[in-house]
């Protein structure tokens, strides 16, 4: 019998580790300690871009008292290493075992729009450096999520044909990401920050846990 999928591609923030949240609360200290505010439409508006991408409508949305691009970069991306180096990781429950046993069969690899540091962080903070096939950050690629570029980056770091990845994401940007890239998606709504509602019907097949993932039990 062949195989449906030939490699799993996993979103880091809000699949593997609970770190949205870690995310909006250090862009809303960053504006608080500079008297202004960081609201939910401002979260939103970020949704799957890449550093360059978020840290200049950061300051479009902030305006010059926040500092050029690269200072809110480094103050954002610093605060998030931070929060890694110093607080208890929210890992999802089953993560590391979940890649860990879909590994033993096939590739498994991150497809991630954190940057490259904050992607190493997570991956110690999980314990799947020896595991996994590769990493990839949307700060690689030209376009971040729902671009289908780091995805379709990771496919090739992994030597596998797109249309037989799995992809496992929980927002609308990252399922239409892969989709976009050619890839059947599965969406696991995490319940920190839920998805828009128009995410269940992009995605191919939606889990309740990521404990529920099994590439070789999925429906046609």
């Amino acid at each position: 019998m062949t195989r449906r999928f030939d490699a799993v591609l996993f979103d880091l923030d809000g699949v593997l580790v609970d770190t949205e949240p870690w995310w909006d609360g250090v862009r809303r200290e960053f504006a608080t300690g500079l008297g202004l505010t960081w609201a939910l439409d401002d979260t939103r508006a970020l949704m799957g871009a890449n550093t360059i991408g978020w840290s200049r409508i950061m300051s479009e949305r902030l305006g010059p008292t926040a500092g050029t691009d690269i200072e809110i970069r480094d103050a954002i991306v610093g605060g998030m290493l931070n929060r890694y180096r110093t607080w208890p990781i929210p890992i999802v429950e089953m993560a590391p075992e979940v890649v860990r046993r879909i590994a033993e069969t096939r590739p498994v690899a991150i497809a991630s729009s954190s940057p490259p540091v904050l992607i190493r962080a997570a991956v110690d903070a999980l314990g799947l450096h020896d595991v996994l096939g590769a990493t990839a950050s949307s700060d690689e690629v030209a376009h971040g999520k729902p671009a289908p570029d780091v995805y379709l980056l990771a496919a090739a770091r992994v030597g596998v044909d797109p249309a037989r990845c799995l992809v496992v994401e929980d927002s609308v940007h990252g399922v239409t990401a892969g989709k976009a890239a050619g890839m059947v998606t599965i969406l696991v709504p995490n319940p920190s920050v839920p998805p828009l509602p128009h995410a269940h019907d992009i995605a191919d097949i939606v889990l309740d846990r990521l404990s529920d993932l099994d590439p070789d039990a999925l429906p046609a």
